[in-house]
């Protein structure tokens, strides 16, 4: 495994639409843990293929539960909203306040590239939403109310 390097707002790999992937590869299955590492290394929750330069329908999710691989995620029902803090890794030291869905369901396929169905509440919901954004070429201080402002580093 190893670290990419984050592209950051400005690139213009992020605002590229990406294209589907057909199948699984070991190309695509290094990709997928050098993200992993990429994700945990910089403390983030998730990460999109487009943000580390490539520009296949890909993102991994972590919120806390462990890992999730999402291959051509597709947000297939959303309901509810919710309104809170959101950053991105391609942004650091950044937030603004994002309305997203409270509520989503996603159809993906899994690192095996088995179909799989996945419900997403309140933060999980958010970061489905906010991933599936890079993958359009969209970042999310595109839907900021607001001012983007300065996120003070963590102490510790």
């Amino acid at each position: 495994m190893a670290l990419r390097t984050i592209r950051l707002q400005g690139d213009p790999v992020l605002t590229k639409k990406c294209r589907e992937i057909t199948q699984m590869t070991p190309k695509i299955q290094i990709l997928i843990e050098d993200m992993l590492e990429t994700m945990y290394e910089a403390e983030g929750v998730g990460l999109a293929a487009p943000q580390v330069g490539i520009l296949k329908r890909l993102v991994v999710i972590d919120i806390g539960d462990g890992p999730l691989v999402l291959i051509n995620p597709e947000i297939i029902s959303s309901d509810g909203e919710q309104t809170g803090s959101e950053g991105c890794l391609s942004l650091p030291g950044k937030g603004g306040q994002v309305t997203r869905p409270n509520h989503v369901i996603a159809k993906a396929y899994d690192e095996n590239m088995n179909e799989m169905t996945i419900e997403g509440k309140e933060l999980l919901a958010r970061a489905i939403c906010h991933e599936c954004d890079h993958l359009e070429g969209h970042m999310y201080t595109e839907f900021v109310e607001g001012e983007i402002y300065d996120v003070p580093p963590e102490e510790g």
